[in-house]
């Protein structure tokens, strides 16, 4: 998946599709052809097929199959790229006619994630993925991995077994499974700490390649890996955000979204996923100059919907607003801005800071020595900020809520 890799040593592509009842879906095309490029591929050709349905025994229907095969063997193309998950019966079908290595957009996201991961977690949770995705389809894939050999769809932990053992793989997806429920433990432990500290969590959340990366940066003045391909960043990374107020939060980024994610990659990463599950606030980063940006939001909202995260309170931050002829106006919990540029990000960070902190307060409380016992409630149920002594009592600078700001109103400084 080297970036560098000359037209001369990547594989040579077609990416084959099938448009139901003439829909316009031209812009999942698109999207195919950056998936290919990102995992290396040089695309050659598109090739469509306007069908009712989609053809259960070879995807695109005989005829269309036929002039496929006249297609890869007159361009030496390499690789057939089919644009939906392909059942494993359909995949032997068209390989055995084109004799050439076929894979679907399934294994070809699994590929990217796979040349992606870095930590320990994300390389198990992408193997899973890969695993449960191959195990059914061990048919279809048999030819293509002992003929063809490695490239574009093959790659990833734990390949070498799979189109001969099933029983390898069975009992390996089992021991991955016990490994990630115990890295899962471990990620709750963390975020039982975060909610101790009553420090609020903001995640990033938004469609692939939307700039949530470049957005992290510039929030936090850190530097996440950054790149102009989809899935850029995998695995959630996390860093303290100063607020304008002087209060803190902690953002994570999160692993972008994409339409058609596949279901084992969506089970495999769930506990990675429900990073913006369990965040207090989500900022949903969307690329304003996509062509297709009302349905890139439905993506990531379905997606939120299915973890459970929909009703949290969202910030919608539209990224790349310098590309307009003119800034749009800031609306409620909707922010313009040019992460790339650091258009915008002071508005951003009010906003944050109001909504994460809509309920809470800061404070200054003065607690005579004697007061010990008040003293103590607000050590154990605020977040304390600045402390200091004096010869008659404690001067506390603390973020509290409502609750505690009632009980305590008589120690309040003013």
């Amino acid at each position: 998946m080297d970036s560098k890799l000359s037209n001369t040593d990547r594989e040579k592509a077609v990416l084959v599709g099938v448009i139901i009842n003439d829909d316009d879906d031209s812009e999942s095309m698109e999207e195919l052809k950056e998936l290919a490029k990102t995992a290396g591929a040089d695309v050659v050709g598109i090739m469509t097929q306007v069908r009712t349905n989609i053809d259960r025994n070879s995807y695109i229907g005989k005829g269309k199959l036929i002039e496929l095969k006249q297609f890869v063997d007159n361009m030496d193309i390499d690789l057939v790229i089919i644009n939906d998950e392909l059942s494993g019966s359909q995949l032997k079908n068209i390989e055995e006619t084109i004799n050439r290595k076929v894979i679907d957009r399934t294994s070809l996201i699994l590929d990217i994630f796979a040349g992606r991961a870095k930590s320990s977690e994300g390389i198990l949770q992408v193997e899973l993925a890969q695993l449960k995705y191959r195990l059914p389809r061990l048919q279809g894939l048999g030819n293509d991995l002992s003929r063809l050999g490695g490239g574009i769809g093959t790659r990833g932990p734990g390949e070498t077994k799979l189109e001969t053992d099933r029983r390898y793989i069975r009992e390996r997806i089992k021991t991955i499974e016990r490994k990630l429920e115990d890295l899962k433990r471990h990620r709750e432990l963390l975020r039982e700490r975060r909610r101790k500290n009553e420090v609020p969590v903001v995640a990033i959340v938004g469609y692939t390649n939307a700039g949530k990366s470049t957005l992290m940066n510039a929030l936090t003045d850190s530097s996440v890996y950054v790149e102009d391909k989809l899935f850029a960043t995998l695995d959630p990374t996390a860093r303290k955000l100063d607020l304008p107020s002087g209060r803190e939060a902690i953002l994570i980024d999160t692993v972008g979204f994409i339409r058609k994610l596949p279901h084992d990659l969506v089970e495999a990463f769930k506990s990675t996923l429900e990073e913006s599950k369990y965040a207090d606030v989500l900022l949903h980063v969307i690329d304003i100059t996509s062509k297709d940006i009302k349905h890139k939001i439905e993506v990531v909202e379905n997606v939120l919907r299915d973890l459970e995260a929909i009703d949290k309170p969202i910030i919608k931050v539209y990224n790349k607003s310098d590309l307009l002829e003119q800034m749009p106006v800031n609306k409620d919990n909707e922010i313009y801005i040019s992460a790339k540029e650091m258009l915008g990000i002071d508005e951003l960070l009010k906003a944050i800071d109001n909504v994460a902190y809509k309920d809470l307060f800061v404070l200054d409380f003065y607690f005579p020595y004697a007061k010990n016992k008040e003293y103590l409630f607000l050590k154990r149920n605020s977040k304390i900020l600045k402390e200091e002594y004096d010869e008659k009592g404690i001067k506390i600078k603390a973020q509290v809520s409502a609750v505690e700001k009632n009980i305590l109103r008589d120690f309040i400084i003013f």
